[in-house]
């Protein structure tokens, strides 16, 4: 509290009404700066109180207010001159994904669904009051976070599109706003980090509309902090609004989850990053080719922030004394392989010349790639052009260069999908060799012999085409003649075997022994061969076959949690009990049309139906355990040995029934014994 003029000596001060009780400057003082005018200038000298007319000074204030100038008065130095543009200092650099993160949702790229709900929400007054932002890294959850607490506290808000220049968004633009509070769950994960922040809850926002806590990182929380918060996360104040931003989903609780609207921030597009990123290099008077962009945006993988951190490498590297950053030397900078030579050594591969594929390897190696880059790169290359080859508009995105173009439609045209599939499986478990190899460069290049050497082998289904069309070929021509002699020429007319070769075609083989050839009568009749598997007549055989075929999780839920309302071969209708998957049916259905043909229908009832198979095989066993504990052998050895029991009955073979007693003996005996009682 300060003392004024109108106060006389000897009285109690009296604060004014812009001071609080402590004497510190309320809100409403008109000589107390905003917080929100900016931390960087000198406060402003407060200017001199005027005494009211007709009101005298004392004389003791008066000398000492004399005493007080004139001691400082060789202290004093002269006035300021403000800074002017030769002696203000530069301001530091700003990285590029500083530089130009979106300010509003106007700037903010790839997430189309996000501000469409959002502009609605705010249009319609159903703003949620609590967010949850989840994503891969640099999609924009923070940004996104940021920009929603500017359009709640903008002066003219709540509105989707506040003004640059709003005093409210400028100062959390700047990060000193104090009704905007961002936490680091990472580290401040425990519960005494999140009471703090529900201790700060019940209080008015100080020059904001509303109070907004950023938890950035939420799933790094502990439970028990988590569980602090969901009681105010489900009722806050009206004055409070709460958003959440995480990479990983899965680790926050389903009690938050459903106390928060939530929002999935997609990958953004490679041709969306490289107009963005285009546009920025242009922003920064820096060069790039087109296909030095689109090899940024690739390597982005989705995340804007990974691909503007590229973007500025590539500039300090390339483009700081007008250069312009070609293709070759982002593939430089980025340590992967040259497109055209990826394509090689993969024709290469497919082809079987494996020591172009090596020397292809070595090359890419000696220019500074890594081996298990090179591998990558042909996994996603095999990816491609599978793709091209079953979706040919796959070819035309964006981001594909004219070579990618042109030579992948060439190979998806010259290779099927059963070797590109096989050359798929074999990089895949190369990569993981290599990763857990001692020494990449060996590993990749065995990889390479492998994928190479099964280039031209044929696929399972060619080999069974052949099997299947050899008998038709070689049986009638081994019955012409009695006594065939083999030749090298392979025309059939010896009645040899046939053998497929490494390379897909047949080669002869030596002629077996006549004496070892089947007869006439032992040739199979076509018509006896074995047809496609019969529909079951019953719900168990039907079981059955779910364990045949080794779908042991369908056979369980078929045989302890499925009640048969109706079956006839060809439909079946069930009720599932309540440990049954919900989608039960539809994989029966699924696995029943590709099995035995697709005139299958699979439906669910409410009826009780019969019981379960389980339940019909336990009352079977129970009823054979009392059945046998009645027979009087058994029965007489129960009681010859008392805490005897009854551990497993086993059928027993109808030809054997006369070696064991005759029951009728003990039945009889049984009766005299009740006739005498």
């Amino acid at each position: 509290m300060t003392a004024d003029l109108e106060d006389q000596p000897g009285e109690p001060p009296v604060a004014d009404a812009d001071e609080s009780l402590d004497g510190s400057p309320t809100i409403d003082d008109p000589n107390q700066a905003s917080f929100l005018d900016g931390g960087g200038d000198e406060p402003a000298a407060p200017e001199p109180a005027v005494p009211e007319p007709g009101a005298s000074e004392p004389e003791p204030a008066k000398a000492t207010e004399a005493k007080a100038e004139a001691k400082a008065e060789p202290e004093t130095p002269g006035p300021k001159t403000p800074p002017t543009a030769t002696n203000e200092a530069a301001p530091d650099y700003q990285v590029l994904a500083r530089k130009y993160r979106p300010q509003g949702f106007d700037e903010l790229i790839g997430q189309e669904a996000l501000v469409r709900t959002l502009t609605n929400a705010f249009d319609l007054d159903r703003v949620a009051h609590a967010f949850i932002l989840t994503g891969v890294r640099g999609v924009g959850k923070t940004t996104t976070a940021r920009i929603i607490a500017k359009c709640l506290n903008a002066l003219d808000g709540p509105t989707i599109s506040p003004a640059a220049d709003d005093e409210q968004c400028v100062a959390i633009a700047e990060d000193r706003h104090p009704d905007v509070i961002e936490v680091d769950a990472a580290s401040r994960t425990g519960v005494d980090d999140i009471r703090e922040i529900l201790d700060g809850v019940r209080y008015r926002p100080v020059f904001g509309r509303y109070k907004v806590y950023i938890i950035d990182e939420v799933h790094m929380l502990s439970r028990h902090a988590f569980n602090a918060l969901l009681k105010t996360l489900e009722e806050p104040p009206e004055h409070v609004k709460f958003i959440f931003a995480t990479t990983e989903i899965r680790k926050v609780p389903v009690t938050v989850l459903s106390r928060c609207q939530r929002f999935d921030l997609r990958r953004v597009g490679t041709d969306e990053l490289m107009a963005h990123f285009g546009g920025i290099a242009d922003a920064e008077d820096a060069k790039l080719e087109e296909g030095a962009v689109r090899l940024i945006a690739r390597a982005a993988d989705g995340s804007v922030r990974d691909g503007l951190s590229l973007l500025d490498q590539a500039i300090s590297a390339f483009c700081s004394t007008g250069a312009t950053a070609s293709e070759d030397d982002i593939r430089v900078m980025l340590g992967t392989a040259d497109s055209a030579a990826v394509f090689d050594m993969f024709e290469a591969l497919m082809a079987g010349r494996i020591a172009d594929a090596l020397a292809g390897l070595g090359t890419l190696h000696d220019a500074g790639a890594d081996p298990l880059a090179v591998l990558q790169d042909l996994l996603e290359l095999s990816h491609w052009i599978t793709r091209v080859k079953l979706v040919p508009k796959a070819a035309e995105d964006a981001a594909v260069s004219e070579l990618e173009r042109t030579r992948g439609q060439a190979m998806a045209e010259g290779l099927s999908v059963a070797v590109l599939s096989r050359a798929w499986q074999m990089l895949l478990k190369g990569v993981g060799e290599v990763q857990r190899a001692p020494s990449a460069m060996p590993a990749a290049e065995m990889v390479l012999i492998r994928l190479a050497h099964t280039a031209d082998m044929p696929s399972p289904g060619d080999i069974i085409k052949e099997l299947e069309s050899e008998p038709a070929s070689a049986v009638p021509a081994a019955t012409e003649n009695a006594a065939p002699v083999a030749d090298g020429n392979g025309d059939g007319n010896g009645g040899g075997a046939r053998a497929v070769a490494a390379n897909g075609r047949r080669a002869d083989a030596l002629a077996a022994d006549p004496r070892d050839m089947p007869s006439i009568d032992s040739v199979p009749d076509p018509s006896s061969a074995p047809q496609a598997q019969a529909d079951p007549q019953g719900f168990r055989e039907l079981v059955e076959i779910f364990g045949t075929r080794r779908e042991i999780a369908l056979r369980s839920h078929l045989y302890n949690n499925v009640h048969m309302v109706t079956y006839e071969p060809g439909r079946l209708e069930f009720r599932p009990n309540e440990h049954a998957p919900s989608d039960l049916p539809g994989q029966v259905l699924n696995r029943l049309r590709e099995w035995l043909g697709a005139h299958w229908q699979v439906s669910v009832s409410g009826a009780a139906g019969d019981a379960t198979l389980a339940e019909q095989d336990e009352a079977a066993e129970t009823a054979t355990y009392r059945e046998a504990a009645e027979h009087p052998v058994v029965r007489a050895a129960l009681e010859a040995f008392p805490g005897a029991s009854i551990e497993k009955v086993e059928a027993r073979d109808p030809g054997t029934a006369g070696l064991l007693p005759d029951a009728a003996p003990a039945d009889d005996d049984d009766e005299t014994e009740d006739d005498d009682a």
